[in-house]
């Protein structure tokens, strides 16, 4: 599952009603269009996300959900020292050890990349997967969210080719699959 609108219009890991759900872009758009933005692309994404992962769980699966986003790589006048960042709910003992893994196997295959843990963001703050720990108890669901520097996305196309495989190969590694 995934989706194209920008968090420039709506920020689909936000909570309901949250204050930065509708993006600070469109501060001063009427509640129509700000309901119509709501309707459009928010709500059907985060039911989605849900209906998939209440049918693994009637199935009796456990559900590895991971969420991808990018960051800036200087937010106001501060620069961020990660290309990758791997976030969890500390208190969840699958979800750190996942995320232990998963740093161990990106720093194997590239030890350049500087990957961090609960960084630039901490992983128990305000999202989809918060939410959705909150359903679900850490056997039956993990949340983690993946972020990855705008700096290493706006490579050229064959540098972000390589990035991408490599988060994806390493995270195969990392849960066993």
């Amino acid at each position: 599952m995934f989706s194209t609108v920008s968090r420039l219009l709506v920020d689909l890991n936000r909570s309901v009603g949250h204050p930065h759900q509708i993006s600070q872009m469109v501060p001063d758009a009427p509640s129509a269009i700000r309901e119509t933005i709501l309707r459009d692309f928010f709500t059907p994404y985060r039911a989605r996300v849900e209906a998939l992962v209440a049918q693994a769980r009637t199935r009796g699966d456990r559900v590895v959900h991971l969420s991808s986003h990018s960051f800036t790589p200087i937010l106001d006048g501060v620069v961020r020292t990660a290309d990758v960042g791997l976030l969890y709910d500390p208190s969840r003992a699958g979800e750190a050890a996942l995320c232990a893994r998963w740093k161990d196997s990106l720093k194997g295959r590239a030890p350049h990349l500087r990957v961090r843990r609960n960084y630039p963001y901490l992983g128990k703050g305000d999202g989809l997967t918060s939410h959705l720990r909150r359903r679900y108890g850490p056997k039956s669901y993990l949340g983690i969210e993946l972020e990855i520097s705008q700096a290493m996305v706006s490579h050229p196309k064959a540098r972000w080719r390589s990035v991408r495989d490599l988060v994806v190969e390493s995270f195969r590694e990392a849960a066993g699959v």
